[in-house]
């Protein structure tokens, strides 16, 4: 559940100017996610949030860019930790994952930018990754079998 909702703080900051952490805490809550103002503020600390300005001039939590290494690692833990199991078939790479975590896998994979990655759906539990050509899936397998591993 945590993975998921820091996947959700993630994808609402990048959709949102959000100011304050009752924003946030209400956001989340529209979301599904029952959270206190207390949660949110660990939540923001692990993923090395900071407010910038926005370019309406308002102070907005965003990703802090001299963290990128630091949310490589993050997104890498992630995988190890939901990721179940992974298979291919022609062009497609299926991702298994534990219940209500597939969001929280795609955001990192989408995040590390693979080539030949035409894009990722996901499930409650699966994420299906298009791949440009059934001849890059063996490369991109080789590339999950060593994150996860």
């Amino acid at each position: 559940m945590r993975y998921a909702r820091q996947n959700r703080i993630l994808e609402l900051i990048k959709e949102n100017n959000i100011e304050t952490q009752e924003k946030l805490v209400s956001l989340l809550r529209e979301s599904g996610f029952n959270v206190t103002q207390a949660t949110i503020s660990r939540d923001i600390k692990e993923l090395h949030l900071i407010k910038s300005m926005s370019p309406e001039g308002v102070y907005r939590y965003a990703v802090a860019s001299s963290s990128d290494n630091s949310m490589t690692n993050r997104y890498m833990s992630i995988l190890r930790d939901i990721v179940k199991n992974v298979s291919a078939s022609g062009n497609l790479i299926v991702i298994k994952t534990l219940p209500g975590c597939a969001n929280a896998a795609g955001e990192p994979l989408d995040c590390l930018g693979f080539q030949h990655v035409l894009g990722t759906i996901a499930g409650d539990n699966t994420l299906l990754m298009v791949i440009d050509s059934e001849d890059n899936v063996p490369q991109l397998m080789a590339k999950f079998d060593e994150l996860l591993s």
